[in-house]
């Protein structure tokens, strides 16, 4: 593998090709109405490019994601889909750069690999299109880990700042427009990690590995992100243990439901200093009364 580089990481052992063919923009050209005229001029874009999350030689799954934060994807992937329930559970990651896309070759622990394995041939079936491999309703709706025993409290001001701060921190969007972003906020320390991509879904598991392997644990903060809220986010920001997700643009009712549910703290819409609250605001206190002891040490 030529240009590999390693790295050290609660994950296991890290190979990454030289990915410098795989860029994260392009620019393009294009034309433009201006002042009721049409101009020639150019503009940057993001790119997407396929990436698969290979296991044991057998992929999982394929992603369209931005080419970059790439072990971050690994790791917060195999946690938020439930195929790890810790970092230290994958024992290497080689990032191999394919002719078309970007192979992430996954080695778990003997007994993780295992429980895959066996999970692999239970989901194995004559199915049509859709979830693939999932066999009914119920598991498509799948079970939402309880978040409302954590002690974690904001204010108002937490969650305006927790917004400024993440439209200050995303400079591929900054330059393109087109990409979302995730980020974990702690009360008194700001934001802990940001990533960006193109999808909504590996921006958030990108911030989930990122923070995994710098030993962050999500009960100490919040999820900010920059997309709409789906079941999806919900379920994927309760795996990470933080009990609450604030959001720029608005939730699903099915995402209402299930932060209801999980005991999350669900606000979105958040504009300047408004935003709307739609599950347990008891965690978020108004400025100025007093912060429980609620805050959780880093």
């Amino acid at each position: 593998m030529a240009n590999e580089r390693s790295s050290s990481s609660p994950a296991g052992r890290i190979r990454a090709a030289d990915m410098t063919r795989f860029r994260t923009t392009q620019k393009v050209p294009e034309s433009a109405r201006r002042a009721g005229a049409r101009v020639g001029q150019s503009r940057v874009v993001p790119e997407e490019t396929p990436v698969a999350l290979t296991y044991g030689g057998s992929t999982h799954a394929v992603m369209m994601a931005t080419p970059a934060d790439l072990e971050d994807f690994a790791i917060g992937f195999s946690l938020t889909e439930g195929v790890i329930t810790e970092p230290h559970q994958i024992e290497a990651i080689d990032v191999l750069a394919e002719e078309k896309g970007i192979d992430l070759q996954i080695t778990l622990k003997d007994e993780v690999n295992e429980a895959l394995r066996l999970r692999r041939r239970h989901m194995a079936g004559p199915v049509g299109c859709g979830l693939c491999g999932i066999e009914s309703i119920e598991q498509a709706v799948r079970s939402t880990p309880d978040v409302s025993a954590s002690p974690l409290r904001l204010t108002d001001g937490d969650v305006v700042q927790a917004v400024a701060l993440l439209d200050g921190k995303q400079p591929l969007h900054s330059e393109t427009r087109a990409v979302h972003g995730a980020a974990f906020y702690v009360p008194g320390s700001g934001l802990i990690a940001v990533r960006e991509d193109v999808g909504r879904h590996n921006a958030l598991d990108k911030l989930t590995g990122a923070a995994a392997r710098a030993g962050f644990k999500g009960v100490q903060g919040a999820v900010v992100v920059t997309s709409r809220v789906s079941v999806e986010m919900v379920q994927k920001t309760a795996i990470t243990g933080s009990p609450v997700i604030i959001a720029i643009s608005a939730p699903t009712a099915l995402a209402i439901r299930t932060a209801d549910e999980a005991g999350m703290t669900l606000v979105a819409l958040v504009r300047g200093d408004e935003f709307e609250i739609f599950t347990h605001a008891e965690r978020i206190e108004r400025d100025g009364s007093a912060r429980l002891s609620a805050r959780v040490p880093l």
